[in-house]
Formats: C-alpha cells, sequence, structure tokens
C-alpha cells in the first residue's frame, strides 16, 4: 500500500505541473489571439487563482512521496 501512495504522489506532482502547464499555455494562446484589456486579465486571473492550487498539488505528492502518509491513525486514540 505504501508503494501506490509513493507511486500516486507522483502522479500528483505530474498533475499538478502538467495541468498548469497547459493553463500557462491555453491562457498565452488565448491572449495571442485577442490581445484585448478583458481578455488580458481574465487569463490573469486564471493563472494567479490555479497558482497556489499548483503548489498543494506538488506539496500533497511530495508528502505522499517521502512517507509521509505511511502511518495513518486507524482511531482517534492515537491521535496524540
Amino acid at each position: 500500500m505504501n508503494s501506490i501512495k509513493k507511486f500516486f504522489g507522483i502522479i500528483w506532482m505530474l498533475l499538478g505541473v502538467g495541468t498548469y502547464g497547459i493553463l500557462v499555455k491555453t491562457a498565452l494562446t488565448q491572449i495571442s489571439i485577442k490581445p484585448t484589456t478583458d481578455t488580458i486579465v481574465q487569463w490573469s486571473i486564471f493563472v494567479i487563482i490555479f497558482l497556489p492550487i499548483t503548489i498543494g498539488f506538488l506539496i500533497f505528492g511530495w508528502l505522499a512521496f517521502k512517507g509521509a502518509y505511511d502511518n495513518l491513525p486507524s482511531s482517534s486514540d492515537e491521535i496524540v
């Protein structure tokens, strides 16, 4: 089970970077097609809003890959 968690940690990191890359590429393409102020503002907001989400994907994936979730508590008595 721990190897699956590590594998999916890598998947989460790749998913975060890949989706953000696609978002930035799409933003640049749409801005170059119609370079008006409203298009630039709209896509800039999308890129800025999704940056913390991407960082969250990377942190979650890194922690899963490093084994931070290997020993999860099975009951509330184990939480200190």
